[in-house]
Formats: C-alpha cells, sequence, structure tokens
C-alpha cells in the first residue's frame, strides 16, 4: 500500500509548468486575485490530464498594448487651443461690430436724421428708382428723320395726243402747194414757198415713245414713333424693376405704379 502523501493538484500543475505558466503572464492584479481565490477554494479532487497532453498546452499570448489613451490625448491637446482661437475672433467680430453701430449711431444724431427720416429718404430713392425704370420701359422715341438722296428714274413715256405747239423761230417752206382765191386772182395748187413767222401757233398731233433715264433727288422729313417696350430695351428696365421691386415693398407695403396698382402681391 502506498502510503506517500498525495500531491496537490495545483503544485503537479506549476511543476509540469514551470515558469512557463499563463498565469505569469497576466497583470499582477488579476494573478494576486486569482492566488487569493485559489487558497480560499477547498481542495478539488485529483482531475489532472496526464503530463503527455499539459505538455501541448501553449502559453498565452501577451496582452496587446492599448493606444486609445494616447489618440485621446492628441485630440484633447489639439482642441483647446483651436476652441480658444475660435473665441478670440469671435469675440473681436463682436466688439468691432458693436463699434461700427456706436459710430453709426452717433454720425446719424449729428447730421439731425432720425429712423423716420431715413425711411422716408429710402421710400423717396427706392420709389424714385422704381417710378424711372416703369417710365424709360413706357417711353417712346419720337423723332423726324430727315431724307435726302437721289433716286433714279428709267422708263419710256409713251405720247398719243394732240396738241398746240408755238414756232421759237421763222420756218421756211418749200414747194408747197397753195391755192389763192380772190376777186382778181385765181391761184390753184401753184407751187411756192412760204415762210412762217416765229411765233405762229400750229395745232399738232403727237403719237411717239420717248425713253426717260434721268436721276430725282428727294429730300423729305421722315416722322419715327418707336416705343421702347416694343424693342430690346423692355427686358433690361423690366429686370430693374424686379430687382428694385423687393426693397421698395419692405419699406412701403402700399407702393402702387404709375397706373395706381399695387406693386406688393
Amino acid at each position: 500500500m502506498n502510503t506517500e502523501p498525495k500531491d496537490d493538484p495545483g503544485k503537479k500543475m506549476r511543476k509540469l509548468l514551470g515558469s512557463s505558466s499563463p498565469l505569469m503572464r497576466l497583470p499582477q492584479k488579476n494573478l494576486n486575485q486569482k492566488e487569493d481565490e485559489r487558497a480560499d477554494a477547498p481542495p478539488k479532487q485529483d482531475t489532472a490530464a496526464p503530463a503527455s497532453q499539459l505538455k501541448k498546452i501553449k502559453p498565452a499570448s501577451s496582452p496587446k498594448p492599448k493606444t486609445a489613451p494616447a489618440a485621446k490625448g492628441r485630440i484633447l491637446l489639439f482642441g483647446p487651443p483651436l476652441w480658444n482661437i475660435a473665441s478670440v475672433l469671435s469675440l473681436s467680430v463682436n466688439v468691432i461690430l458693436i463699434i461700427v453701430l456706436l459710430l453709426l449711431v452717433v454720425s446719424l444724431n449729428n447730421l439731425g436724421l432720425s429712423i423716420t427720416s431715413m425711411l422716408n429718404m429710402g421710400t423717396d430713392l427706392l420709389g424714385g428708382l422704381y417710378g424711372n425704370f416703369e417710365k424709360m420701359d413706357r417711353a417712346h422715341i419720337t423723332t423726324d428723320i430727315k431724307v435726302e438722296t437721289t433716286i433714279p428714274v428709267q422708263f419710256d413715256l409713251q405720247l398719243n395726243q394732240q396738241t398746240n405747239v408755238v414756232l421759237s423761230q421763222d420756218v421756211t417752206i418749200n414747194n408747197a402747194l397753195v391755192t389763192v382765191n380772190t376777186g382778181g386772182l385765181n391761184i390753184a395748187r401753184a407751187n411756192t414757198t412760204i415762210v412762217l413767222p416765229s411765233g405762229t401757233t400750229l395745232p399738232v398731233f403727237l403719237n411717239l415713245t420717248v425713253p426717260v433715264d434721268t436721276t430725282v433727288p428727294v429730300v423729305l422729313n421722315v416722322p419715327v414713333d418707336i416705343p421702347l417696350e416694343g424693342t430690346q430695351l423692355h427686358e433690361p428696365f423690366a429686370g430693374l424693376q424686379e430687382v428694385v421691386r423687393p426693397f421698395y415693398c419692405m419699406i412701403n407695403a402700399n407702393a402702387v405704379n404709375l397706373n395706381g396698382e399695387p406693386i406688393c402681391k
């Protein structure tokens, strides 16, 4: 009969693993906690595995170091300077705006201007701009254009009528047949020479074509009336009215156009 005292299972495990126990690689706090728990625990039955299986147990890997605290520290180091700069800039801008407003109030008081007078000035200014843009859109260009030119004239003039002509000088007619019946002298169809004095009126019948090729000078005034709303200027004038209208309506909600119709709808 074997009278040797049985070894503690924990001692057997430590002997087999030696200094490569996984517990030695754990943090000291956890290791101490494990040892206290093992000391307080009651003895367990011998359920240790054979030495051949225990040798196959690999030591636990060492825990990886955490890098989150370092990154968090960098963020904290970067954050406060940025917030300080933003706060300084914000305060500086606010101080500048307050100074500008104070200077504006002092200037208005020195000029004797009130808010009501400034609103009236704005109404007159914007109303004048809107009204003048509207008048420009409704305006007409009225003028007289003087035309001085020459027109070429080329055609054939057909003459077929009876008219009277006046001789401008003496006209001699040779071998004219003349019949003279007087109390003592009768001449029938005798050849003679006749001289027609200047200024004699003769009835004639004209039947001929007269070609006309000349130029005619033309001088006249042409009246012109052009409405601007029917030209390309209508679009920019209407656009200017639309630009001024919102600001005009902000100051005067009852503004009307030239026809008396409200423009703030």
